[in-house]
Parts: C-alpha cells; sequence; structure tokens
C-alpha cells in the first residue's frame, strides 16, 4: 500500500530569483545636506562621478573577459533622517544636473524604503539575520547585538571596575582576524527613540548593498522591486513615491553581481562600517546559490564574502566645500 505524504505548503519556502547585471553603479548617494548647497553642489559631484564611471565600466568589462559589461546606475536620496523639499523639486533637479555632466540615473531609491518599503521592515529582518563573531576568549557576558545594537569585528575593551572592585590589568580591544596588528571597530546599529528604533546610517547602507547585490529577501520574495516611472509628475510627498523607481528605458537589471559606489571622501568611515555589517549577515541562502549558479553559468567569477563583491570610488570634495558629515554617523 503507498502511503501518502502530507506537506505545508509553506515547509519548503521558495526563494524567487531576481534578474543580475554584472554592476550596480551608484551615482550618488547624497544628504539633504547636500541638496541644501543648491544646484552647485550637485554639479560639482556629478563632475567628479563622471570621472570615474567609465573606469569602472572599464574594470567591469575587464572582469567578463572584454565584452560589453551589463550596467545599471543608481541614486539614492536621504529622506529617512531629514526630509527637505519634494520628490517634484528635488528628482527633476538631480535628473537635469545628471544629464549635464552626461550621465543617466536608471534607478533611484528613497533610504527610507531600506527601513520600511511596501509594509515590509528590510531593516528589522536584516538585523534578525545577524550572527556576531565570538572572539578568542569571549565568555558570553556582554547582551547579544539584538540587545545592545552595537556590532563589533573583536573584543571590545575589558569594562571599568569601580574603585572598589578587583583591580585588573587594562586589555585593549582586539580584531578577530587581525594581521600583526589590530584594526578594532564597534559600530552602532541603531539608536532607541519614542517612536522605535532609529537605524544607523551604516546599517541603512549595509540592507541598501544586499538589496544591490540581489540578496535581500523576505519570506523567499524580493524587496526593494523597482517600479517603471510613468513619467508623469512626481508627488509632492516623500511617502508617496515609491522606494525605488526605474526612471530610464535600460533593459539592465537594479540589482548586479558586484556593486561600485561613487561618492565623497568623508563617507570612507560609514561605508568601512558597512563591510563590518556585511561580514556578520547570514544572508539568505537561497539567494546566495541563486547568484552562485548564475554566475557559473555565465563564467563569472563572483567573491564568495559577500563584504567583497561592493566596491568604492571616494572622492575628495573640493577645498571650500563645507559640507557636514552625514546624518546618522
Amino acid at each position: 500500500m503507498t502511503e501518502a505524504v502530507f506537506r505545508e505548503t509553506t515547509a519548503d519556502p521558495r526563494t524567487q530569483s531576481v534578474p543580475l547585471a554584472h554592476l550596480s553603479l551608484e551615482l550618488g548617494h547624497l544628504y539633504m545636506e547636500d541638496f541644501e548647497a543648491g544646484p552647485e553642489r550637485l554639479r560639482e559631484h556629478f563632475a567628479e562621478v563622471r570621472i570615474w564611471v567609465d573606469a569602472a565600466r572599464a574594470s567591469a568589462a575587464r572582469r567578463i573577459g572584454g565584452k560589453r559589461p551589463r550596467v545599471s546606475t543608481c541614486f539614492l536620496i536621504d529622506d529617512y533622517f531629514t526630509r527637505f523639499s519634494t520628490p517634484a523639486e528635488l528628482i527633476p533637479l538631480v535628473l537635469e544636473e545628471a544629464a549635464k555632466a552626461g550621465l543617466v540615473i536608471d534607478y533611484l531609491a528613497r533610504e527610507s524604503g531600506c527601513a520600511v518599503a511596501d509594509r515590509i521592515e528590510p531593516a528589522e529582518s536584516v538585523m534578525h539575520r545577524l550572527v556576531e563573531s565570538p572572539p578568542p576568549g569571549s565568555h558570553g557576558s556582554r547582551p547579544p547585538v539584538g540587545q545592545t545594537g552595537w556590532l563589533a569585528n573583536g573584543r571590545r575593551t575589558a569594562p571599568t571596575r569601580s574603585a572598589l572592585a578587583e583591580i585588573t590589568a587594562w586589555q585593549p580591544p582586539q580584531e578577530t582576524a587581525a594581521r600583526n596588528h589590530s584594526v578594532f571597530m564597534d559600530v552602532e546599529l541603531w539608536s532607541k527613540t519614542d517612536r522605535g528604533r532609529l537605524w544607523s546610517c551604516p546599517f541603512l547602507a549595509a540592507v541598501w548593498q544586499l538589496a544591490r547585490l540581489g540578496l535581500l529577501r523576505h519570506l523567499g520574495e524580493p524587496v526593494l522591486t523597482p517600479r517603471p516611472w510613468t513619467g508623469g509628475d512626481f508627488p509632492r510627498d516623500w511617502d508617496r513615491l515609491p522606494p525605488l523607481l526605474k526612471l530610464s528605458d535600460t533593459r539592465v537589471a537594479f540589482s548586479a553581481y558586484r556593486t561600485c559606489t561613487l561618492m565623497p571622501n568623508r563617507f570612507l568611515a560609514v561605508e568601512d562600517a558597512v563591510r563590518l555589517i556585511l561580514d556578520q549577515v547570514d544572508v539568505d541562502s537561497g539567494a546566495l546559490e541563486q547568484v552562485a549558479e548564475r554566475s557559473r553559468s555565465e563564467g563569472i567569477a563572483v567573491p564568495e564574502a559577500v563584504a567583497q563583491r561592493a566596491t568604492y570610488v571616494f572622492y575628495e570634495e573640493p577645498t571650500h566645500s563645507d559640507s557636514p558629515l552625514p546624518e546618522g554617523t
């Protein structure tokens, strides 16, 4: 007699695949302070970015054997830490200044979409996937990252004892994978407010990188999927703008095997923190496997470590610029 086997339809969750370009090229990751500085600041930014775009494309072509690479461009606007102007006023300005520099922005994203997008909370989901790398000799006395909101790449300095307590020798922080000497980092992922968690700039940027690498999923479904722009007027309210918008008629996908971000050098510390976070995220295994299978079928080498798939070009801002550090750092 044949026995029937009954299984829940959710017992084997299916990870939906996403199309992949060879390179996701970010043409800007600016904050409201940059826009407040006026069109001249945007003009300076795109003029610097334009210099490096051809080099990034050439590097992508070299990696795939000299063929023409599939490259999509994107731009991220901060509407999470501050709200400035409106999409109706700001986006046409961005597109106009980019066009003057000979650049086309294929995809435009709101940073708040990395926190909440279409009733999904990508940041919260990634937070639950953090797996701290315990340093040698750790004994679990420190609360986990899910409680503290701090993520480090090694052993922190021993806690200070009171004058009445036992006096112990000072112990310096130590990087877990140090080579000769330590470069220790301790990154704040969020702070607590009356409205709940306020995600930090590095953590939202890590979520953004996972989306660009095609590795962000919620119950197997892709998160931050682009919606086409119909060509009409942009809304006057940021909340009415989709989290990720497709602005051009490109056939190249938003997500890619690798990312390259072109930005001012004041973001260097933030992006160092992003790589630390990416190194300790337990990325969706189905998504990783899909990228690995597709890259093998195309004959493209992709680094095993997710953080190594993200590259950067940091340009020096003009000396007359007083651009402040981004909020959340």
